[in-house]
Order: C-alpha cells, then sequence, then structure tokens
C-alpha cells in the first residue's frame, strides 16, 4: 500500500505543485504542509446521508434521512476522482452519515478500493454499528484509521457527562485494541462541554497506547441541528489553551500550517508512560520545515509505529538527514530520559486538532479557496464548508459552486482568484 510506482510519485509531484499554487501567495509558508507534503489535509467521501442519532449540532440536511444511498458505482468513480486530483497517500474519509449504516458488503468494498487505489481509508463512524467484527472485516481489506465521534451532542441516552461518556469511548477502544487500527476520537466542543475539555485530555493521554489523534470541531452554525451560534469564549486560542492546561505543556501550535490559519491547528505530543510526562514534539518550527523538505514523498504506515520508524530512518540516511535528525531527537530524549527510563521506554505521539468549521451565513472566500478539507461529487472536488452551507443543493445532485454563492462572493467583489480558476480547472 505504501510503495509507490516512479510514475504514481511523479503524478504526487505535479499535483504538489498544482496544490502550491491553489494556496494563496501569502500562505506558501515555509511550515505550509498543503504543496509541500500534502495536496489535501482530507477529502470526505460520503457514502449515505442517513444516521442513527439526532444530534443537537449537526451538518446533516433536514433532508438527509429522505435522501437515497449513492449507487456503489458512483462511489467508487468518486474515489478514483480523488485519486486523480490528489495522488496517492490521499486521506479519504469514508464517512456520511454513518456509514456504518450502509450494507456491510459494499462497505468493505468501498474501503478496499480505497486502499487499492493506494489511498488512506478512514472509517468516520459515531461507533454504534463499528462491531469488533466490523472493523476486523475493514482492517483485513487495508483501513488504517477508525474515528469515533463521541460527545454531549448526540443525546445518548443515559448520559449526561463527557465524563459519563468515556465508558463509551473506553468501550471503543477495546473493539479497536489490537487490529492495528489507529484510534480517533472526535467530539464537537460547544457551551455545555467546554469545561469537561480538560477531562477529555486526561483521558486521551491514559488511553495513547491506542488513540493517536483527538480532534476537538468548534461547534458551527450549519446544517439541521437546535443548537446554533457559537458562544464567543469557544475560539481556536481558547480551546488550545485549554488543552494545553490540562496537558502541563504548551504545544507548538502555530508550526504547523494546514491551508489557512483561521481554519484548523494542530500540535504533536509524546505522551512519556500513562500520561505522567508531556512533551511537546515540535517545538523548533526549522526542524518541521525541513522534515516537510526531507520525507516529501514518504508517507508513513501509522499502523505500524515500528515500520513506520524504519521508513524514517531508512529516507534519512539516503537523504542526508541522519546527522541533524539524530541531534534534535537525541536532545529530546536526552532531556527528558529519567522519565522515559522511569516509564521503561513508554512513549506515544498524541496529536490534537482542532477543527473551525464555517458558519453557513459567514462564509469567508479566503478560506474557501485555501481550504484543507474538501469532499467530492461527480464533477471534483469543493470545500467541505461550503459543502455543508449548501448540502441540499449537493445531495440533489449539484456540483461546483452553487449560484447562489458564486453570486454572494461578487457582491462581497470578491472575483475569481488563481484558487478558483485552479479549482475550475479540476472538474
Amino acid at each position: 500500500m505504501y510503495a509507490y510506482a516512479h510514475e504514481e510519485i511523479a503524478h504526487l509531484r505535479q499535483r504538489l505543485d498544482w496544490t502550491r499554487q491553489r494556496i494563496s501567495p501569502e500562505f506558501r509558508l515555509p511550515h505550509q504542509v498543503l504543496g509541500a507534503k500534502r495536496t489535501i489535509g482530507c477529502v470526505a467521501l460520503e457514502v449515505t446521508q442517513r444516521c442513527n442519532l439526532d444530534c443537537s449540532i449537526c451538518y446533516l440536511s433536514p433532508n438527509s434521512e429522505s435522501t437515497p444511498d449513492i449507487p456503489l458505482e458512483t462511489i467508487m468513480h468518486r474515489a478514483q476522482l480523488i485519486r486523480e486530483q490528489y495522488g496517492v497517500g490521499t486521506n479519504v474519509q469514508i464517512t456520511g452519515g454513518d456509514p456504518t449504516l450502509r450494507n456491510h458488503d459494499e462497505l468493505v468494498r468501498i474501503v478496499k478500493r480505497v486502499a487499492e487505489l493506494k489511498m488512506v481509508p478512514s472509517l468516520f463512524t459515531n461507533g454504534i454499528h463499528a462491531t469488533r467484527e466490523l472493523l476486523t472485516r475493514l482492517k483485513e481489506v487495508g483501513l488504517v484509521d477508525v474515528a469515533f465521534h463521541v460527545d454531549l451532542t448526540e443525546k445518548r441516552k443515559g448520559f449526561t457527562s463527557e465524563a459519563q461518556l468515556c465508558e463509551v469511548r473506553s468501550e471503543y477502544i477495546e473493539r479497536a485494541r489490537g487490529l492495528g487500527i489507529n484510534v480517533i476520537f472526535n467530539q464537537t466542543v460547544f457551551a455545555r462541554n467546554f469545561e469537561e475539555v480538560p477531562t477529555l485530555v486526561g483521558f486521551y493521554k491514559q488511553n495513547a497506547d491506542v488513540v493517536g489523534m483527538a480532534s476537538f470541531q468548534l461547534q458551527a452554525d450549519t446544517g439541521r441541528g437546535l443548537t446554533r451560534a457559537r458562544k464567543q469564549t469557544i475560539s481556536l486560542d481558547t480551546v488550545g489553551g485549554t488543552i494545553d492546561e490540562a496537558l502541563g505543556v504548551k504545544l507548538s501550535w502555530e508550526n504547523v500550517l494546514f491551508g489557512h490559519p483561521k481554519c484548523h491547528r494542530i500540535g504533536y505530543a509524546g505522551v512519556i508512560g500513562d500520561g505522567e510526562q508531556v512533551v511537546d514534539l515540535f517545538d523548533d518550527p526549522a526542524v518541521l520545515q525541513d522534515m516537510l523538505k526531507v520525507f516529501d514523498d514518504i508517507y508513513l504506515d501509522r499502523t505500524r509505529p515500528r515500520r513506520a520508524v524504519g521508513q524514517v530512518l531508512e529516507a534519512a540516511v539516503k537523504r542526508g538527514y541522519l546527522a541533524p535528525g539524530l541531534k534534535y531527537w537525541g536532545k529530546r530524549v536526552a532531556e527528558n530520559l529519567p522519565a522515559i527510563v522511569k516509564a521503561r521506554g513508554k512513549v506515544r505521539k498524541l496529536s490534537f486538532f482542532m477543527q473551525n468549521f464555517q458558519d453557513r451565513e459567514r462564509l469567508d472566500h479566503d478560506r474557501v479557496d485555501n481550504c484543507s478539507f474538501h469532499t467530492v461529487n461527480d464533477a471534483g472536488a469543493i470545500s467541505m464548508c461550503v459543502h455543508n452551507a449548501y448540502r441540499d443543493y449537493y445531495i440533489q445532485g449539484g456540483t461546483g459552486y452553487p449560484e447562489e454563492y458564486q453570486a454572494w462572493r461578487l457582491r462581497d467583489g470578491y472575483h475569481p482568484t488563481e484558487a478558483g480558476k485552479i479549482q475550475a480547472e479540476a472538474k
């Protein structure tokens, strides 16, 4: 899955160049991942609009439940479009609605096809029907990640706090334990659970042996949910600060850029032992910038950490990065050696991600053009925030930017940019 042919690497480099041109000049910075390492952060491949929960904050349309599932042939075609537009190694979110409501034999075929195209399939689900049996089947055909969405917006019966919902999270962890699937947890941050962010961070620290990423999605006013406007206290700064306080260390949120800086932030933590000590893995921006250049076409196998380390070492030796790499990481090990020895060498990487989705009525055209989270329809890709804002248009077969949005851009004096031209060219 991770061995790419010469022509695949050539196509990927061409797509990386296409991405660099899509990104506005002011964001083509040394720590910009798009165009350097990735052609896109991720692409959503929606396989159903149906869901078995009715969340108070939901990006789906009131008409989603009555929308028939997309034919399997159409989904396979869209997977091929993702490969053509973004290349090998693309992170593909197999999502919905909840994808586990799709026929499971079909779901297995979808995951298998994405893997066959040498992309990275991830299952995004509320977990209710994501049994260990299903996860095992999906792993056998190439599933890399499973992202469980669990939070208070889902109104699960009998749970009134995020602390209580950690029982559900623990159950999901056990379903995936030992399967070789990277586990991610998503949660929407809103007024009712903002104060419980430290509880969630503590839970993920203690379970970093299985959990690889915790994604905090800030509430957005879009879709069919009843909870609308976000409290002003919830922002990238306040949520990030709360995560830092709970970890006991400030993560270098600004050192990695995916697309537009207002859209999301990511921090990489090293968890020593069972969470007794946490370190910021990339506190030197120059180190990450060098790694983006050296490992631009290396896609690590997240399901097998030892193999990933081997991939890094092999590439570092071949590309002359071994000495500077050992200098930085050797220093980090020396600084934390007592804790590492006490933990008997148990060190895990735990990523924290914040996603700042846009409100339907306040779409920022600059953020749309520099988006790093797309979804795909029959004519190509579109910004996920535009897709959510005009979901009825898309589930009824619409493609490209809706006329209403195009008129809105022109009224705002926002004429087609290079990013917009490239988006049109992709069709």
